[in-house]
C-alpha cells in the first residue's frame, strides 16, 4: 500500500510512545495494543468468511448516520420545525460521547486493528484518527437510547403510539445499532474492544442526560447571567486541555467544533429566554390547516414552506461558515502575533504558531461544501494495493492522495520501511518538522470555535427568528 508515514497513527515505534506519553498514559496504551494485536487476526478471519460486495456497500454507507458530520446537518433542522427541547437534548448527548472520545482517542494513543491483515473500508477521514474507543458505537448507542427514551415516554405515559409503531420503533434502533457497531468491526476500522468501551461510553453519556436534564433545562430556561458566563469558560477549558496527541490525530478538531456547538445552542437559547424571544417569535406555527382537515392547498402550501425553510435553512449556515471563515483568517494572524510581542501564547504540537506564517492559505482551515472533486477519494481501501482497489488512491491526511507514481517522487511505502514513521515527530516547541506533509496553523482553533459556535446561534436563535418574521412560522402544527 503506497502510502504517507502519517497514514496510519499509534504506530509509531513503540519507544516514541513511551518516550513522549506520562508513564500512565503510555501503561493504558500497551494494554489496548496487546488486545488490538490479537483480535486483528481474528478479525481478519472473520472479514474472509463474510465479506461480500453487498455487506460492503450496506456497512460502508449505514456508517455515515454515525458520523458527526450527519449530525451536524440533521440536527439544525429540528430546530427550524421547533423541536427544541429535542434538538438540545441530541446536541448535549452527540456532543459529549464525541468529546469524550476523542478526548480519550488523544489521551491513549493506541492504533486501528492492522492492515494487513486485515482489509478496512471507509468513506472519509476517519481512519486518520486513533481507534479506542468508537466514536461510531458511542454515538449510535448515545442517540438509540435517547430516541428510546421519548418513544417509551410517547408509549406509555402519553398513548402517542400503538403497539405496532412502539415494537417497529425498538427494532429499527436495534437494527441501527447492530449495523453501526457490527459494521466498525466488519470494515476492519475498530477492533471489539474499542466498540465495547464505545458502547459503554454511549451508554453512560445517555445515564449522565437523564440525571441531568431537568436541572439543564430548567438552567437554560433561566435569565441568568451566570448561564453564559458559566458556559462559555467552561466550554473553551474543555477545548484548551484537550490533551495532546503524539500523531497528528484530527480528533482535537473534532472536539473543537463539537464543543463549540454546545458553547452556541445553549448560549443561543439563554439569550433567546433572556431577550423574550422564545415566547414572542419561538412558539409561532407554519400556515396550513387547523385541525384534522386540511384542504390539498393548504398541504401543498405547507409543504412548499417546509422545502423552503430546510434550504434557506441551510444556505444561511454554509454561507456564515464561508464568510466567517474567510474573515477569522483574515483577521487573527496579524492579532495573534501582536499578542506574542506582550506574553507567551498556548501552541498545540502539530499547530504552527502565527510568528512562523503570514496568512492562512485558502485551501486550509473549513470547507463549506466539499468539492466534487474530492468525492472520488473520498473513497479508501487500506491493507491492499491501489490497482487492486476502487479508484486506484488511498485517502491521506492532506486534500491529496497517495498513489503509487508517488514513491518516484519522495513518498515512501510503509509496507517496506515501518520505521520511517517516527521522522515526523514534533520538535519540543510542538511545531513539525520542516517537509511536514499536513501544516496546521494556530488560528484554525479559535477560528472553528467561533464558526461552529455560530453555525449553533443560527439553527437554535438566528434563522427561526428569520422564518418567524417572514410568516412561515416555526411549529408544524
Amino acid at each position: 500500500m503506497a502510502s504517507s508515514c502519517s497514514e496510519a497513527p499509534g504506530q509509531l515505534p513503540q519507544d516514541v510512545y513511551d518516550t513522549v506519553l506520562p508513564r500512565w498514559r503510555s501503561a493504558i496504551r500497551n494494554v489496548i495494543l496487546k488486545a488490538v494485536e490479537c483480535e486483528s487476526p481474528v478479525l481478519a478471519r472473520m472479514q474472509n468468511r463474510f465479506r461480500n460486495p453487498w455487506l460492503d456497500v450496506y456497512f460502508l454507507y449505514t456508517s455515515s448516520l454515525g458520523t458527526h458530520t450527519f449530525f451536524m446537518i440533521a440536527l439544525p433542522i429540528l430546530f427550524f420545525f421547533g423541536y427544541h427541547d429535542l434538538g438540545r437534548g441530541l446536541i448535549f448527548v452527540l456532543a459529549s460521547g464525541i468529546y469524550l472520545s476523542s478526548f480519550v482517542k488523544d489521551l491513549v494513543c493506541a492504533p486501528r486493528p492492522f492492515s494487513p491483515p486485515l482489509t478496512r473500508l471507509t468513506i472519509g477521514t476517519h481512519h486518520l484518527e486513533y481507534g479506542f474507543p468508537s466514536t461510531h458505537s458511542t454515538n449510535s448507542v448515545s442517540l438509540a437510547l435517547f430516541v428510546f427514551g421519548h418513544v417509551h415516554r410517547a408509549y406509555t405515559e402519553n398513548s402517542a403510539m400503538s403497539d405496532l409503531a412502539y415494537c417497529g420503533s425498538c427494532v429499527a434502533l436495534v437494527i441501527y445499532v447492530i449495523s453501526i457497531v457490527f459494521g466498525r468491526l466488519y470494515l476492519g476500522m475498530h477492533s471489539a474492544t474499542d466498540c465495547i468501551v464505545g458502547v459503554a461510553l454511549g451508554a453512560g453519556v445517555w445515564g449522565a442526560y437523564v440525571m441531568v436534564c431537568d436541572t439543564m433545562e430548567r438552567l437554560l430556561s433561566s435569565s441568568s447571567w451566570t448561564v453564559p458566563c458559566t458556559i462559555v469558560p467552561v466550554c473553551l477549558l474543555l477545548v484548551h486541555f484537550h490533551p495532546q496527541p503524539v500523531d497528528d490525530c484530527p480528533c482535537f478538531e473534532d472536539a473543537i467544533a463539537i464543543i463549540s456547538v454546545i458553547l452556541g445552542a445553549f448560549v443561543a437559547r439563554w439569550h433567546s429566554v433572556y431577550a423574550g424571544v422564545d415566547d414572542r417569535l419561538l412558539q409561532t406555527v407554519m400556515p396550513g390547516g387547523h385541525g384534522a382537515d386540511w384542504t390539498f392547498g393548504e398541504k401543498l402550501r405547507w409543504c412548499l414552506i417546509a422545502c423552503l425553510k430546510v434550504n434557506v435553512g441551510i444556505i444561511i449556515i454554509f454561507i456564515w461558515r464561508l464568510l466567517a471563515k474567510s474573515v477569522l483568517h483574515l483577521v487573527l494572524p496579524p492579532l495573534f502575533r501582536a499578542l506574542a510581542l506582550c506574553f507567551d501564547l498556548p501552541n498545540r504540537r502539530f499547530y504552527t504558531p502565527a510568528t512562523d506564517y503570514a496568512h492562512v492559505p485558502t485551501e486550509n482551515g473549513l470547507h463549506p461544501i466539499p468539492s466534487v472533486i474530492d468525492l472520488p477519494s473520498a473513497w479508501e481501501v487500506s491493507g491492499v494495493y491501489a490497482e487492486d482497489t476502487r479508484g486506484g488512491s488511498v485517502k491521506r491526511r492532506g486534500r491529496g492522495t497517495t498513489t503509487k507514481q508517488d514513491l518516484g517522487k519522495g513518498m515512501i511505502d510503509v509496507t517496506e520501511h515501518p520505521d520511517c514513521q517516527g521522522r515526523e515527530l514534533e520538535n519540543g516547541k510542538g511545531t513539525t518538522h520542516p517537509g511536514a506533509e499536513v501544516k496546521h496553523y494556530d488560528a484554525d482553533v479559535l477560528t472553528k470555535v467561533v464558526v461552529y459556535a455560530g453555525i449553533a446561534i443560527f439553527a437554535v436563535e438566528g434563522v427561526p427568528v428569520l422564518f418567524s418574521l417572514m410568516g412561515w412560522g416555526i411549529k408544524p402544527w
